[in-house]
């Protein structure tokens, strides 16, 4: 078979993601705070641009050009978006349409996102990040052995922590994942128990007072005894019956119970602290008679227009050609940015006057009345891909008569009631949790009498789905809830 070499052409069509359109998504998922920094940041880098303030002349070149709304727009959930008309440029000595077209093959363009990606990242803007117990440990025990088995075997104990610094798990249980004897275990254990903070890797209060006690080089033997033979009567308050058993004067012992109540009781406690988060509304939702209304906040984003002194430089005959391009393409780049900005600010009032109707129920009465609602079904809505609704909906926060929430808050999969009806996961797990909080102590219910009490309010729910919710809202099982029986 003879081989040969020819030429051939073909059409493809593909989506190419040049930096003006990977800038225009890239703002749909910005929140407001940091669609402020953007915008501020481009002020800066751009002379095309200049922010409209109430001091800003008026410049004889004729209108603003694509100036963003004068104002928050406010408008209610009935009403349809009117469509944003952008004012004409007066001429220019190039053809726009054909500029913006050639903006694709533009490589010096850089959105906004690409720059600040390849910028050096500013020192003070570092944050210390909050370590967690078990890197806090982990480390400590890089420094304390090199034996490969004794570090395996205390990064199991160390992942068998929970967040207030206890072992939850047995001996029995971390030798057998470990292969190895309980007793190595055990030795561990007590390796771990002398890092910091004191008191870890304890598997009961008591075992955590006594650790701390013992960390000291001359422990009060005073107050070790009643944590070791007399703890009962200590967390019973019974000070009076500790000062009979031990032969010691109720002054003495009230000394001891004092240095007591200066330890930790739970020593994981310092790490799992986070770091405060001061979040600001995106969107906010009054209800105005028997109306809501979605009013955006756009305070401190900047009304942006296209100075009109550089675009004169584009119609003076001695502009030379490098000056022109240079205008141009930041002409390019400040249009995009104002039509991006606005084209954002539309979408977001769009997407939430969408959820705002389809949750009218929860704004009038309340969590138990949340609906199912999927990204298609606002998507359909108002005529936009999902995909568009769930970039949107990123970082974005609204403001309700019923508190603040995320977008995405109001997104969730329903289940088949009764009556045919879909019911919110979220108004499940609100009912799974009123039903447990009600419950006897002493008689904690199970899984499956809790399915059985929601099959009683019209939803069936199988064991398992009650177990997954429940394990989400943090929920110990019904055997964990029971309260030990008191001692009389």
């Amino acid at each position: 078979m003879a081989m040969e070499a020819r030429l051939s052409l073909r059409q493809s069509q593909r989506v190419v993601m040049t930096p003006l359109l990977q800038q225009a998504i890239q703002l749909l998922q910005l929140s407001t705070l940091e669609l402020q920094e953007v915008v501020q940041k481009e002020l800066l880098e751009n002379p095309m641009l200049e922010e409209v303030t109430p001091d800003t002349p008026e410049t004889t070149d004729g209108p603003a050009t694509a100036d963003t709304p004068p104002a928050p727009t406010v408008e209610p959930i009935t009403a349809e978006t009117p469509p944003t008309t952008e004012r004409q440029t007066d001429e220019l000595p190039f053809d726009f349409t054909a500029v913006m077209s050639a903006a694709d093959d533009d490589h010096e363009e850089r959105s906004l996102v690409s720059q600040e990606d390849r910028e050096d990242l500013p020192f003070e803007n570092v944050i210390r990040t909050q370590i967690s117990l078990a890197d806090h440990l982990d480390e400590q025990l890089r420094f304390a052995t090199e034996d490969a088995t004794v570090r395996r075997i205390g990064a199991e104990i160390i992942g068998n922590l929970d967040e207030d610094g206890y072992l939850r798990a047995e001996l029995e249980e971390i030798a057998q994942r470990c292969a190895v004897s309980a007793d190595e275990v055990a030795k561990v254990v007590e390796l771990v128990q002398g890092f910091d903070p004191p008191g870890v890797a304890a598997r009961s209060i008591q075992e955590c007072l006594l650790l701390q006690l013992r960390r000291d080089p001359l422990p009060d033997p005073v107050s070790v005894e009643i944590i070791e033979a007399h703890f009962d009567d200590l967390s019973r308050r019974r000070y009076q019956d500790i000062a009979r058993a031990m032969k010691l004067p109720l002054d003495r012992i009230m000394e001891s119970v004092e240095e007591i109540m200066g330890l930790e009781p739970k020593p994981g406690r310092r790490f799992g602290g986070n770091d405060s988060r001061y979040i600001v509304p995106d969107v906010f939702v009054y209800k105005l008679g028997t109306e809501y209304t979605v009013v955006l906040n756009e305070d401190g984003i900047p009304r942006l227009r296209v100075n009109g002194l550089y675009r004169s430089l584009l119609r003076t005959p001695g502009s030379g050609d490098e000056a022109k391009q240079y205008v141009e393409q930041k002409l390019r780049s400040a249009l995009w940015l104002i039509k991006s900005v606005d084209q954002r600010q539309r979408t977001l009032r769009k997407v939430t006057q969408s959820i705002v109707k389809f949750q009218r129920d929860f704004l009038d009465r309340g969590l138990s009345h949340l609906r199912p609602l999927s990204l298609r079904d606002v998507g359909e809505d108002i005529g936009m891909h999902e995909s568009t609704i769930s970039r949107v909906t990123t970082n974005k926060y609204v403001e309700t008569p019923q508190g603040l929430f995320e977008l995405k808050y109001f997104f969730h999969s329903g289940i088949a009631s009764g009556d045919g009806e879909m019911v919110s996961s979220v108004s499940v797990k609100k009912m799974i949790q009123d039903i447990l909080a009600a419950e006897d102590p002493a008689k904690p219910q199970s899984d499956q009498e809790v399915a059985q009490a929601l099959q009683k309010r019209g939803l069936t729910i199988a064991r398992r789905t009650v177990a997954k919710y429940r394990e989400e809202l943090g929920i110990l099982p019904s055997h964990q809830r029971r309260l030990a029986p008191r001692k009389r």
